[in-house]
């Protein structure tokens, strides 16, 4: 059986009707307006945070006219995934191999920088709507003809996004950590630095001490997302341009 979620996903491509209710008064809010509500209110609080319920209350409609709009929470959550995405407009990709694959981690990373509640999406087919589907023809155009097969192309693009989504993730992880503790990665090293010293002492750590000693001098934290982006995701674009020459 067909997935009820298509029509509403491609509703714009392939119009499926009217935009809201078939029955009964005039609909109060569109489809797109149901899905930029919510999108509003996992951008605030988190996806954790969104109901039916307290989004029918948002936009000032009963819980059950709301299911009429769509048929469970999971299909909204893939309606936002795929119109969010379509929010971003996709820049050319100009240059080398290297300046393509660059760009799409950076689109990547801007947009789940800019939606942290793209991190929670799981266990939902969000891959099935046209702007999904624009993405990833995108991205693969960032390795067309230059001399991998068609399965290592996706492969290639799987890499970058994924790495690109973990250091979000990372950086996500963080910033929840600062707002549970109400402190800083440094602040946290500042105020336990004296202890960890006496409860280590007696161990030796050579090597972890000394290269700990000038990350952390160099970070000024325990991490540095931004150095571990820069650094991670050019040595993963080495390994690509390596893997295409020995292809070729």
């Amino acid at each position: 059986m067909a997935d009820p979620t298509l029509p509403l996903l491609w509703r714009h491509v392939v119009p499926a009707g009217d935009d809201g209710p078939k029955r009964g008064r005039p609909p109060k809010v569109s489809v797109d307006e149901v899905v930029d509500a919510a999108i509003d209110v996992a951008d605030r609080e988190g996806l954790a945070a969104l109901s039916m319920r307290t989004l029918a209350e948002q936009l000032g409609i009963g819980a059950m006219t709301l299911y009429s709009y769509v048929a469970s929470r999971d299909d909204l959550v893939v309606l936002m995934f795929d119109h969010v995405l379509g929010r971003t407009e996709l820049p050319p990709l100009a240059g080398d191999l290297r300046a393509r694959l660059t760009t799409v981690a950076e689109v990547q990373l801007a947009d789940w920088r800019a939606h942290p509640w793209l991190l929670d999406v799981v266990g939902v087919r969000p891959w099935l709507g046209p702007n999904v589907a624009d993405r990833y023809e995108w991205q693969l155009s960032a390795v067309e003809g230059v001399g991998l097969g068609d399965v290592e192309m996706d492969q290639a693009i799987t890499l970058v996004v994924g790495f690109a989504t973990n250091v979000v993730r990372a950086e996500h992880a963080v910033r929840q950590a600062e707002r549970q503790s109400g402190m800083t990665d440094l602040e946290w090293w500042q105020d336990n630095g004296e202890e960890l010293g006496r409860v280590m002492a007696g161990r030796d750590y050579p090597i972890a001490g000394r290269v700990g000693s000038a990350a952390g001098e160099a970070y000024q934290a325990g991490t540095d997302p931004n150095r571990e982006l820069e650094f991670g995701l050019a040595r993963i674009l080495d390994g690509i341009e390596a893997y295409v020459a020995r292809s070729r």
